[in-house]
């Protein structure tokens, strides 16, 4: 690990830290001593780096957001029928909800600061956005703002229940919001 004023992966590392530590802890158990001591950085890095803990989590949940629509993008992006399309969808849904509680987690606590801060709610509406446009590849914007939906409460109920759906739901829910869509808009 680099130290010192050399170290051009400190300001990558402090934002990782964060996101650990908000999966671990929430927004909450989260402080600058606490995510300098995860990265290995000085406590003074903190403050150079970010103006204060806002701004450290809005450029974390901004990263986490844009990992999420990486993954609608690529499953997306290699979809080239209607049908390749609803089962990228499906794919999404599975993918979203399959062990991986970190995801889970950061998504919720995302939410939560969106609930109550104006500038996490801008930065929810722009995930929504950049997702629906994905889904706007192969489907009408109506259907891509359903579907989006869609993914998003399936992935969390699927993530919280204790016997959670099988695929053959999900696939029967897509196809019921994509009946009448054709191909790209």
């Amino acid at each position: 690990m680099a130290t010192g004023r050399n170290d051009p992966e400190r300001r990558e590392r402090i934002i990782s830290a964060a996101l650990d530590l908000i999966a671990e802890e929430g927004v909450a158990g989260t402080s600058h001593r606490k995510v300098a001591t995860r990265a290995g950085v000085p406590l003074g890095s903190m403050t150079y780096h970010f103006g204060g803990m806002d701004e450290l989590l809005r450029e974390a949940f901004t990263r986490f957001s844009s990992s999420i629509v990486a993954v609608f993008e690529e499953r997306l992006g290699a979809a080239n029928t209607l049908e390749e399309a609803r089962e990228a969808v499906v794919g999404l849904v599975h993918h979203l909800s399959i062990g991986n509680q970190r995801e889970l987690v950061l998504t919720h606590e995302l939410y939560t600061l969106a609930a109550r801060k104006p500038a996490y709610r801008e930065l929810t509406r722009e995930w929504m956005r950049r997702s629906r446009r994905a889904l706007e590849w192969h489907f009408d914007p109506a259907t891509a703002r359903q579907l989006d939906a869609l993914i998003e409460g399936l992935a969390i109920h699927r993530a919280l229940e204790t016997e959670p759906h099988d695929r053959a739901l999900t696939v029967e829910a897509v196809a019921r919001i994509t009946q009448s869509a054709s191909g790209n808009p």
